[in-house]
């Protein structure tokens, strides 16, 4: 009555003894019943597992057929095959012969079961039905544990459904466990709103929250409480660009005893932090035992969105066309519903950015654009800031592969991507190119404010900086030295020498600033007076730059200032500037940043040796 499982699995066990102990058989009955839950799957082992059937089954045995309590002990046993099975067809006829009997606890625990034995995407609408239903039934049961069981349902297919209104009816459920406390329904509340955290980019709160909600998982005695949090932290992980560190936990949690017979998202998301980490030998036979013989074979499951999320994720970072094209497939018929994991654990977004991810990896890019530009509204539509910061820069990505990397659509999505991602202190992904593509040296090409890094086939966009000016000389001459004095100068020698002493601007380069500085205050004045603030204040951005650089750049009188100071004072500059830029860059694509960081060397003479 308290939704404290552990508690009463022990006294539920207590009881079992003394009716067998007494035969009484309305008594092991009833205990056998109890020993169930809530769930299905309370007892996750093996051992465990077999032990309650076996007491269920011997309760059974004892009892008239016909009446209410056996027919309920045959809900609760068809509803555990059905779930380890990943089917349903069992419970639905006992459900069926539940309402036929008119016994009211009965119906509720088949309508509790079936519901979690529905949790699948194709099951939505029959959901939602069982959902209303049950919370009708538990004016008749009045037990308060068959209402909150039936809008804790309503609340997450809500959830699951990507409804606006989903969070009006966990506040109701809220505020009903505020007069009672319930612990296994108040622990999926407690799951909700460390998603919810999450999707609003409180990383660092979400950790905290996802602590919290373990803790009081384990105190109800929920099985998923381990899975439930290694989940959450690896939502956690992967939009802050840190999934690689995950391998070594995931490697121990995919063994663990504890998660659902059913549930194939813990090995497909150790395939993908392994892809991630660099490690593509694990990640690609991961993903081939998620796969099995036909990805169409994996369970449907309250854990199959997530499973293919990761699926459609690993695959392209292996460049796994074919496994991307079965995703594909499959997800297709779910393109307007979120990736969310269990009774709303965790959210990944729409499923449209899974389908143009898939579409990506397969080469079709006008397909990929299409999803992943509906990612972004779809997940802005969730308030999922960094689902849509990821979908963004896929977009972005997507568009510079079909329209080459100087188109304007491409540059402002990556831009913007990069821009969130620094505001939600994500860490963004890098391209994956087609795989014949060579891993090559570094290209750095300048659009305006921006750069265009590109790395075997990874692409990445960073603001302009002078450091990043100074890896694009060095990276420009591959092998060759040039003196950090030169650098910060803006000319050097081909020969690797030159004077400290020239212009940081030369002349063309001054009046092109200038010009550009006309041009962008007769634009400030005309957007001012049709008060577009949001163009006028990006203007403003670019206008302020110009002016630094010039100010940097010019002496007394306008003249170019030379950089004339000693080698060892261009030394330490150069060497700061560059070391800004690689952070930056690293920022948004760790892979490339590592790289360079590891090929580029900084001293009185600089240089970029790719490996």
């Amino acid at each position: 009555m308290n939704g404290d499982l552990q508690t009463a699995r022990r006294w539920f066990d207590a009881a079992y003894r003394q009716a067998e102990q007494s035969g009484d058989p309305i008594a092991l009955g009833l205990a056998a019943l109890g020993l169930g839950g809530r769930w299905v799957q309370e007892h996750r082992t093996c051992a465990e597992s077999e032990a309650v059937r076996t007491r269920q089954l011997r309760a059974l045995s004892l009892l008239d057929a016909s009446s209410p309590l056996a027919l309920r002990l045959r809900v609760r046993l068809r509803g555990e095959d059905d779930y380890r099975d990943g089917t349903h067809t069992g419970i639905l006829r006992a459900l069926r012969e539940a309402r036929d009997s008119g016994d009211p606890f009965a119906v509720a625990e088949a309508l509790s079961l079936a519901h979690h034995c529905l949790l699948g995407p194709e099951h939505a609408a029959l959901r939602r039905e069982l959902a209303g239903e049950l919370i009708g039934q538990a004016a008749v049961t009045e037990r308060r544990g068959d209402l909150l069981m039936g809008l804790m349902w309503r609340t997450v297919d809500l959830f699951l459904a990507a409804d606006p209104h989903a969070e009006r009816c966990l506040e109701e459920l809220r505020r009903l466990l505020g007069e009672h406390a319930y612990l296994a329904v108040g622990y999926v509340v407690n799951a909700i709103e460390v998603m919810l955290a999450i999707r609003e980019g409180r990383f660092d709160e979400a950790e905290k929250l996802a602590g919290e909600c373990f803790e009081r998982g384990v105190k109800a005695g929920d099985m998923d409480a381990t899975g439930w949090f290694g989940g959450q932290v690896g939502a956690i992980r992967w939009y802050q660009g840190r999934a690689g560190e995950l391998v070594p936990a995931l490697l121990d949690l995919v063994s663990s005893p504890t998660l659902s017979p059913i549930d194939n998202s813990y090995l497909a998301g150790l395939a993908l932090a392994a892809a991630v980490a660099g490690d593509h030998r694990l990640a690609a036979g991961n993903l081939a035992r998620v796969r099995g013989r036909d990805l169409a074979d994996l369970p449907s499951s309250s854990s199959w969105m997530v499973s293919m999320y990761f699926v459609t994720e690993t695959a392209h970072l292996l460049q796994d066309a074919g496994t991307a094209a079965q995703a594909y497939a499959l997800l297709s018929p779910y393109a307007g519903l979120p990736v969310i994991g269990s009774l709303g654990v965790v959210c990944f977004g729409s499923v449209e950015h899974s389908l143009g991810m898939a579409a990506l990896t397969m080469g079709d890019l006008e397909r990929a654009v299409r999803h992943l530009r509906a990612a972004v509204q779809a997940n802005l539509a969730l308030g999922h800031w960094p689902a849509a910061a990821l979908s963004r820069c896929r977009l972005g990505q997507a568009l510079a592969l079909r329209d080459g990397p100087q188109d304007a659509s491409a540059l402002a999505e990556l831009a913007t991507a990069a821009r969130e991602a620094r505001e939600l202190g994500m860490t963004l992904p890098g391209l994956i190119g087609r795989p014949d593509e060579a891993r090559g040296a570094c290209q750095f090409r300048r659009h305006g404010r921006h750069w265009r890094i590109e790395l075997g086939g990874r692409v990445a966009v960073a603001d302009h900086s002078v450091g990043m000016a100074h890896l694009a000389a060095l990276v420009a001459n591959p092998g060759r030295e040039i003196l950090a004095a030169d650098l910060a100068a803006g000319t050097w020698s081909q020969e690797g020498e030159g004077s400290s002493a020239q212009p940081v601007l030369d002349d063309l380069a001054r009046d092109s600033y200038r010009e550009r500085l006309t041009q962008l205050q007769a634009e400030i004045d005309e957007l001012e007076e049709m008060n577009d603030l949001e163009r006028v204040s990006a203007l403003r951005l670019e206008r302020e730059w110009l002016v630094a650089e010039l100010t940097a750049a010019t002496g007394i009188g306008g003249r170019a200032r030379p950089f004339a100071g000693s080698e060892e004072r261009a030394r330490i500059a150069v060497g700061k500037a560059i070391r800004r830029a690689l952070s930056r860059i690293a920022a948004v694509d760790a892979v490339i940043g590592e790289e360079l960081r590891a090929t580029v060397q900084t001293g009185l003479r600089c240089c970029y040796r790719p490996r």
